[in-house]
């Protein structure tokens, strides 16, 4: 035997639930709903009469939907009991209704404004994925499904996001509703978006770049002894030199030599996705660090990227020769366990990294002369015979 009130607490739940929602909003068919009241027991009547009238009159005051009444024959009444069985709801706007919440109400009345103004695709989306519009105005969620259908694969053509004008949008829209654009293009191109990213698919320039600092360590293969390149263009653009020395500081650019046939990549940090680039696998690559657990954690980034990679610098004997002068305390480590991706000696030095009471020497601290001596026997190792 359940009150309004149960059955409303129910009927929210339900709300919450993105398939249940999603049938009731989008499928005719699903109704009407029937959700069982369940008559009072023979005892209850004997020994709880008032309970009964209590709950009796309670339904007789629901005025939402249609309230199922049957008469029962109970042995202790004379007459035929008429009790409410079932509450028989028609359509989503009576189960809304229902469910006594203003807040539910209000979102629901918002979701219906929203998806009667847009393509049919995207109803689904809008229903199930509620976080995606809840803290948005409405008129920009219709804006954003109406530019969706606007976009199409390189439309950009190389200009910034900001710049696009299209469907009235202002210069930074995209930027406030990135997550639901990249939702919408999902479903009109299976997903593509998600996979490649936004600036990628519209062919939009992508202002969020990582600028990398490249040093021509030869002094004949690049137009200028150093220049910044964004990281998406080496994914795409082939450094003609033979080594490629990936170096996770900038700063430490003074502290290279000269080297024949030999390029530096400066400063990309935790930045190694663009390590990914085809024409990397074709150069003698090395990588240099800091020799601390985040160090060593990008070295094993790289490595991923690139198996050949060759680590310099970045061993246990350099550690214990610099620890006592110039070693310092890591903050904050990189994790309890090396990545992935270490030898077996990196993966040593990078447990006992996580005991030792210092833990951190940087790639600055380390003398010209054996950062000279380090790369250049790698470099002069590493050119092909002719």
């Amino acid at each position: 035997m359940k009150s309004p009130e149960q059955l409303a607490e129910k009927l929210t739940r339900q709300w919450e639930n993105a398939d249940t929602r999603e049938q009731r909003l989008l499928i005719p068919e699903t109704w009407p709903i029937e959700l069982p009241i369940g008559r009072p027991s023979a005892a209850r009547l004997k020994n709880n009469l008032d309970s009964v009238r209590q709950h009796l009159e309670q339904w007789r005051k629901v005025t939402n939907g249609q309230v199922i009444w049957e008469k029962i024959h109970y042995r202790d009444t004379d007459e035929a009991i008429e009790v409410p069985m079932l509450w028989r709801l028609s359509k989503p706007s009576e189960w809304i209704d229902a469910t006594s919440r203003q807040t539910i109400k209000a979102e629901f009345h918002k979701l219906g404004r929203m998806v009667s103004a847009v393509a049919p695709e995207f109803h689904a989306l809008l229903v199930r994925q509620r976080h995606l519009t809840s803290a948005k105005d409405e008129t920009d969620v219709i804006k954003a499904c109406e530019l969706v259908l606007l976009l199409e694969q390189n439309c950009a053509a190389g200009i910034p996001l900001r710049a696009l004008s299209l469907a009235g949008i202002d210069s930074k829209f995209f930027e406030r509703h990135r997550r639901l654009i990249v939702k919408l293009l999902d479903l009109r191109f299976e997903g593509l978006i998600s996979e490649i990213g936004l600036e990628a698919f519209l062919g939009a320039l992508n202002e969020n770049d990582h600028w990398l600092l490249v040093a021509d360590l030869d002094g004949t293969i690049l137009p200028f002894k150093l220049m910044r390149i964004r990281d998406g263009e080496l994914k795409t653009t082939p450094l003609t030199a033979h080594n490629i020395l990936i170096v996770e500081n900038e700063r430490c650019l003074h502290q290279l030599p000269s080297m024949e046939n030999t390029v530096a990549i400066l400063g990309a940090g935790l930045n190694l996705s663009w390590m990914t680039a085809s024409w990397l696998s074709e150069k003698r690559l090395a990588y240099w660090g800091d020799i601390d657990t985040w160090g060593l954690t990008m070295l094993a980034s790289a490595r991923k990227h690139q198996p050949s990679i060759t680590a310099l610098l970045m061993n246990e004997e350099i550690y214990q020769q610099y620890r006592a002068d110039k070693a310092v305390i890591e903050p904050e480590k990189a994790g309890r366990k090396p990545q992935e991706g270490l030898s077996t000696q990196e993966a040593q030095l990078y447990e006992y990294l996580l005991t030792d009471e210092k833990g951190r020497l940087e790639q600055e601290f380390l003398s010209p002369a054996l950062v000279s001596k380090e790369t250049l026997g790698w470099a002069v190792l590493q050119v092909p015979f002719s």
